[in-house]
């Protein structure tokens, strides 16, 4: 009830699990990686291991996922988990201007902490973006791939038990990210982000208005993606750098060496 109060009624913005908390002496820069759905901030663990040591890493559990709260309340949507990040970073003293990586749900995440709080930040890695135009608009090139997605986005609220299934055997397959644990206690918030976040975004036309420079990654395998979309946004922000990598959606084996490399070039 008091949690309800505070973070409900009062609009206290929830603080956050966080995974890596590397804090160097002498910090020539700092990323915030932010994970995809379904995911932990452990998901980023290959990439972090291959960075700098006098770096400032933060990589942190979303709301809804992981060791974070999980409030069956909650709309799960951009804003709520962009509050709780930078409530999460001011707790931890954060005295610099963040590079910040997202992956898949992240990313869109990402785009909204860049839009509320542009002076904590000083560049976007997106990757994985998965950015749909407005629901209902099919007066352009890739619009049935959007309605196709959201469609199968919305199996998931028929079937919640079904896909949770699905998802444990594409786990031991090796076709998700090790990090990935969806189960009975967290398909609510799964849910609850897949249409706050992904079905009914705006993030795609948030990241037409930003200012900072954006590098964004595509795997040519991913299933999730829509490429017109990203190629859309790169057309129409000049601040947008699009790279293509053999790869899916998860950020493994290449994937990872690419996305190392850009952050080395940026820190």
């Amino acid at each position: 009830m008091l949690d309800k109060l505070v973070h409900k009624w009062l609009r206290v913005p929830y603080t956050l699990e966080v995974r890596y908390n590397q804090r160097p002496t002498k910090s020539k820069a700092a990323i915030l990686f932010i994970h995809g759905i379904g995911n932990t901030g452990d998901a980023w663990r290959e990439v972090i291991a291959k960075m700098p040591e006098d770096v400032t890493i933060y990589s942190i559990d979303l709301l809804g996922f992981g060791n974070s709260p999980k409030p069956d309340w909650a709309k799960y949507d951009t804003t709520t988990q962009a509050k709780a990040i930078i409530a999460t970073l001011l707790k931890l003293q954060l005295n610099r201007r963040l590079i910040v990586v997202g992956h898949s749900l992240g990313a869109l995440v990402a785009v909204e902490v860049a839009r509320r709080y542009p002076i904590l930040v000083k560049s976007l890695v997106l990757c994985s973006p998965p950015f749909y135009r407005p629901d209902g608009d099919r007066r352009y090139f890739g619009a049935v791939k959007d309605a196709s997605l959201r469609q199968l986005y919305r199996e998931v609220h028929k079937y919640p038990k079904q896909f949770v299934r699905i998802s444990q055997l594409a786990l031991r397959a090796g076709l998700l990210n090790s990090s990935f644990n969806l189960n009975d206690e967290n398909i609510a918030s799964y849910i609850a982000s897949l249409e706050a976040s992904i079905i009914n975004q705006e993030s795609l036309a948030h990241a037409l208005t930003l200012k900072k420079p954006i590098t964004i990654f595509q795997g040519l395998l991913d299933p999730v993606v829509n490429g017109a979309n990203l190629r859309y946004l790169t057309a129409n922000n000049k601040k947008v750098v699009l790279k293509t990598v053999a790869a899916g959606h998860e950020v493994r084996g290449l994937y990872v060496g690419q996305v190392v490399k850009a952050l080395k070039g940026m820190v």
